[in-house]
């Protein structure tokens, strides 16, 4: 059982993941982050060896539901975990044995060392979906799996974009599946950096496709928004021009730079 002791920053107390928690869910993620290994751990098991690395943990259901105490169900587990997803407060993989539960950015709230926010790979996610070996890979003994980490930078801009876009989705769609953020992300840094779009450009096509009749059925993520991005443009141009002489109501920065070519960008 790990010891010592963990930090637990006062600015949570202001954070949605906190204040619109239920009590059973504040008493899941505090015994998560009290589960999470401090340090990089190895061990051996039926002749593999394994490595856990700082702020993961291998768990499962009835044993969360044992450490939480009374009054915490197995189902409000799950729910509590989904939603510290849904937040990017943790990644949480599983197979019928265990699951990996990863806090992401353990190193910046624990040791206060801020670690890069490079994209996954996919032989990353790969690597963690499966918690057992693969009959298929070499088996030696001494080989090593590692769990990698994997970090969601909350003040990023383009954590905040998918997290725009998912939250407009469930509006519309209440039992939207919960998404990969992490691929999420990695799509909104793809529209902003690879095809020249602005933030500001992004917030408005997000909350401009999921207040339209059709396009809210179509945008479900942001691979889609990318795909449909100079139809939705070019839509967004006839209905501008039919209702010319009308006021719209435009994001305050750079109002005077907005009535542009979202296509490329231009004013």
């Amino acid at each position: 059982m790990e010891q010592g002791w963990i930090k637990v920053h006062r600015s949570l107390l202001d954070k949605p993941i906190w204040t619109e928690a239920t009590s059973e869910q504040k008493v899941i993620l505090v015994t998560l982050l009290l589960m999470a290994t401090h340090k990089e751990r190895q061990w051996e098991w039926k002749g593999m060896s394994y490595s856990l690395q700082p702020g993961q943990m291998i768990t499962s259901l009835p044993s969360l539901h044992q450490k939480c105490g009374k009054n915490v169900t197995v189902q409000k587990i799950r729910t509590a975990l989904k939603r510290f997803e849904r937040y990017g407060f943790l990644t949480d993989q599983s197979t019928n044995q265990n699951r990996l539960i990863t806090i992401v950015n353990w190193d910046v709230y624990q040791r206060g060392d801020r670690f890069g926010t490079d994209d996954l790979t996919d032989s990353q996610q790969t690597a963690n979906r499966q918690l057992t070996p693969n009959k298929n890979v070499k088996k030696e003994k001494n080989a090593i799996i590692n769990y990698p980490r994997v970090t969601h930078d909350e003040s990023s801009e383009y954590y905040q974009l998918a997290l725009a876009l998912h939250e407009e989705i469930r509006l519309n769609h209440p039992g939207y599946r919960e998404p990969d953020l992490g691929k999420w992300i990695i799509e909104m840094r793809h529209i902003v950096e690879k095809d020249q779009r602005t933030i500001e450009q992004v917030q408005y096509i997000i909350t401009w496709s999921q207040q339209h009749h059709f396009w809210r059925t179509v945008i479900l993520s942001p691979a889609a928004l990318r795909r449909n991005w100079d139809q939705m443009v070019a839509q967004m141009k006839q209905e501008r021009d039919r209702h010319k002489g009308q006021v719209y109501q435009l994001p305050k920065r750079r109002v005077e730079e907005f009535v542009l070519d979202l296509a490329k960008g231009e004013a």
